[in-house]
């Protein structure tokens, strides 16, 4: 491959992709060494974010659960994408039936663990977004009189599991029961999700002029504190990070493409977003909210 890899070069012609992927300097065995570098900083930079939400938000705030659960959720994404760019194919042939003679790592496996963790990653944030800007979170109710407390349970909350839980069910198995993966599906499922996901936090961000509901309980929703911003600055910056995946170009020096590129660029973002998520939950109306 890289022999005429290199003889396309020197005649000055294109650069061709072998079984739709573009020719790579290995090392150590990895097959996408960037891919697999930034995978790993991704893997990071949610750890470094539990950290984040473990040592700021207080342990009684109602959305400290489900945060912690999708760095969880998050970091088992970037494990599985790392083990998919280290080997995701067979050297010298790739068969439909997943046995390779040669005994490397079987393609449908590794790619189906990239791709339905990827699915979890972004379904469950869309779960906790709706939870957080619907405030359909369970709270605990403290009363000033008796200083007694209750936990009081959402339906609506129960329900969205349900259906979130349902959708990933039947997403990964309509993918594994076909017999060959449908590409086109996965990639409109999650960018179905995406969008809806970034939907509401634009929504979150806007103007207190139009805003169409409450941010924060027990506030009108004008009321609106300077780090929203930082929901719609995300929304913006991960739609740019994506955008790198439509330039299919040829990688630098055999080793940076484009998907490494936009592994390297959500590792900052998702930093960023732990910082909004931690000033969020810091917000004066959430310890109102316990005491009312």
């Amino acid at each position: 491959m890289h022999s005429i890899t290199d003889e396309a070069v020197v005649h000055g012609q294109p650069v061709q992709q072998y079984y739709g992927k573009w020719p790579f300097w290995r090392l150590a065995g990895m097959q996408e060494p960037a891919s697999v570098a930034f995978s790993l900083l991704n893997l990071w930079s949610h750890v470094r974010g539990a950290a984040k939400i473990r040592r700021w938000v207080p342990k009684d705030h109602p959305m400290r659960p489900y945060y912690l659960t999708w760095s969880f959720v998050s970091v088992n994404a970037w494990i599985w994408s790392s083990v998919f760019h280290t080997r995701g194919e067979c050297d010298r042939c790739i068969h439909a039936s997943g046995d390779c003679p040669d005994g490397f790592t079987d393609l449908p496996v590794t790619e189906k663990l990239d791709y339905f963790a990827a699915a979890l990653a972004i379904m469950y944030a869309l779960y906790y977004t709706t939870l957080r800007v619907f405030h359909l979170y369970p709270i605990r109710e403290t009363s000033r009189l008796t200083l007694t407390s209750k936990t009081t349970g959402f339906r609506i909350g129960r329900l969205l599991a349900a259906t979130c839980t349902l959708a990933y069910i039947g997403h990964v198995s309509y993918l594994t029961l076909l017999p060959r993966f449908d590409y086109t599906y996965n990639m409109a499922f999650n960018l179905a999700v995406g969008l809806t996901h970034n939907f509401f936090w634009i929504a979150y961000a806007l103007p207190a002029s139009w805003s169409i509901f409450r941010r924060f309980p027990g506030r009108p929703n004008s009321y609106r504190p300077s780090f929203v911003n930082h929901a719609a600055l995300f929304v913006l910056l991960t739609t740019l990070a994506t955008t790198l995946e439509l330039f299919d170009f040829p990688p630098w020096g055999r080793v940076i493409d484009a998907h490494a590129l936009w592994h390297l660029a959500t590792a900052p973002i998702a930093l960023l977003w732990y910082d909004f998520l931690v000033a969020d939950s810091l917000d004066v109306s959430w310890r109102e909210q316990r005491l009312s």
